[in-house]
């Protein structure tokens, strides 16, 4: 087994005000030759936009891009005529593909909202671009892990490249075992959302990241009450 911890502390920085983001990969104005990708995760930005504010109209292409709103209400418009408000417990997938212009805008006036995106690279390029969007209430995950994004499962959001994400919403003492779907050609990178949990053997805190590769599987300890996210990926990009 091998392991990349990324301390919360440690993750590229830009306040703009309106928009305050940590980020765990190159992005933007923060470059680190050492933290570019994780296998096919390319992205992983722990956003907080200010009431009324919001990223204009913006062009993608050939990227798998997920939303987890983590508090607060993220107002969602597309070049596709899509518009949606996405809320606490809800993912959000777009499939970037042969290209697509969006807005992301705070759908509130009164408060920030907070949430991850995250970026993979895809397994197929130029694909039509498309979106879904589901609910996962966290009572529902209570104490185990749920599937939220996958490549083969109805339940989940499809995505277009061989990864699962995976959340757990833990109560203190809870332990789990996670294993990979393609063990030997896949990665997992943990983010904790809150709290404090130990990952085969590794303490990890509030807004840690950790890159497990040449593992099975993984054990989870709740070390309190804790939200976090698994991404399995694959390492090697095609």
């Amino acid at each position: 087994m091998k392991t990349i911890l990324h301390k919360a502390n440690t993750r590229g920085h830009a306040n703009h005000g309106w928009l305050n983001s940590y980020h765990t990969f190159s992005f933007a104005g923060y470059y680190n030759e050492s933290r570019i990708h994780f296998g096919a995760l390319r992205v992983l930005n722990d956003d907080t936009v200010a009431a009324s504010m919001g990223f204009g109209r913006h062009p993608h292409d050939n990227m798998e891009i997920v939303s987890i709103p983590l508090s607060g209400d993220l107002e969602h418009q597309d070049s596709t005529g899509r518009h949606e408000i996405i809320k606490q417990g809800d993912v959000q997938i777009m499939s970037a593909g042969t290209g697509i212009q969006h807005s992301e805008k705070n759908a509130n006036d009164n408060k920030e909202v907070k949430f991850l995106q995250i970026w993979v690279l895809p397994k197929k390029r130029n694909i039509p671009p498309r979106y879904e969007q589901k609910t996962f209430q966290p009572e529902n995950r209570l104490n185990k892990l749920v599937t939220v994004v996958a490549p083969d499962d109805t339940n989940a959001l499809y995505i277009n490249q061989d990864a699962w994400f995976t959340l757990g919403n833990f109560q203190k003492g809870v332990s789990s075992t996670y294993t990979l779907k393609k063990a030997g050609d896949n990665g997992v990178y943990v983010f904790v959302m809150k709290g404090n949990i130990t990952v085969n053997g590794e303490s990890l805190n509030e807004r840690d990241g950790l890159g497990i590769t040449d593992t099975a599987e993984l054990t989870i300890n709740a070390d309190s009450d804790t939200e976090f996210l698994l991404i399995e990926v694959p390492m090697v990009l095609q």
